[in-house]
């Protein structure tokens, strides 16, 4: 009789000292190669709509438009549009990516594989966040070069702050909305009746200051006013609203949405139905 010492003993399972840095990496790039495989579509065809913007706001209204402040209204302008595509291009990925999973199946690709909720979520999240910044990085480099509308910098933290910080955010808006949504036409609602009006009533064009009441407070409620008053600060040296307060909101918004997402992804939310 065969000895039982000599049978096989099954491998241990893999020890990952709390966090899945293989499995976490791979889920990440998985999300930037979704994207930069159709880099036409994801970040040159914003970068495009984004210029066709500046174009019309320098050419066609900045001669017949005041100078904002000691500021020309390219130079005031520009950064507001920059957010913009950063705000959009962040959502989208985060959103389309889990809503195409879902309704192609394909959501065992990620829960089957030894990774927590926290690390799936830091992975859609980050990814999505690298899409904004890249779309943002490339339109401010075109933009720069425009005559009229080149870029001044005044605060180089609050650009990176705030343009890491509203990728991530919208990154994390977008895995809510992956989530909730169960077809396209939800996610385009999210998008048409939330993200685009919040954007552009945020400041992304005017002065917020120069809004009568009860519009200026208002616009102080919408957290999209705070990354992009913030950002366009790290531009022009000017803010509509208190930069501690626009610092505070980003920091509490990143923290209060990814838990949120976490304890979506945790509970198994529209995933595993």
């Amino acid at each position: 009789m065969k000895d039982m010492t000599d049978a096989v003993i099954p491998p241990q399972p893999r020890d990952y000292h709390g966090w899945n840095w293989s499995g976490f990496f791979t889920l990440y790039q998985r999300e930037i190669r979704r994207f930069w495989k159709v880099g036409t579509q994801t970040v040159a065809a914003p970068v495009v709509t984004t210029l066709l913007y500046m174009l019309v706001f320098v050419v066609a209204v900045g001669p017949s438009r005041p100078a904002v402040g000691d500021i020309s209204f390219g130079h005031f302008v520009a950064p507001g549009l920059i957010m913009m595509a950063i705000l959009n291009n962040a959502f989208a990925n985060a959103s389309s990516s889990l809503i195409q999973a879902k309704m192609m199946g394909l959501t065992p690709d990620f829960l089957t594989p030894p990774l927590s909720p926290l690390e799936q979520v830091a992975a859609f999240g980050l990814g999505a966040a690298t899409r904004g910044v890249v779309v943002g990085a490339v339109t401010a480099l075109v933009i720069g070069v425009l005559p009229g509308a080149g870029l001044q910098v005044s605060h180089l933290w609050a650009i990176f702050y705030f343009a890491i910080g509203a990728s991530f955010i919208l990154g994390l808006t977008g895995v809510l909305a992956g989530l909730w949504a169960e077809k396209f036409d939800q996610l385009a609602a999210v998008t048409n009746f939330v993200i685009m009006p919040m954007t552009f009533l945020s400041g992304t064009f005017y002065l917020v200051d120069r809004l009568p009441e009860p519009f200026r407070t208002a616009s102080h409620f919408n957290p999209f006013f705070y990354l992009i008053d913030g950002f366009r600060y790290g531009f022009i040296g000017h803010a509509d609203g208190s930069i501690a307060i626009g610092v505070a909101v980003t920091a509490a918004l990143s923290v209060g949405l990814f838990l949120w997402c976490w304890a979506l992804f945790r509970s198994g939310y529209r995933l595993k139905s």
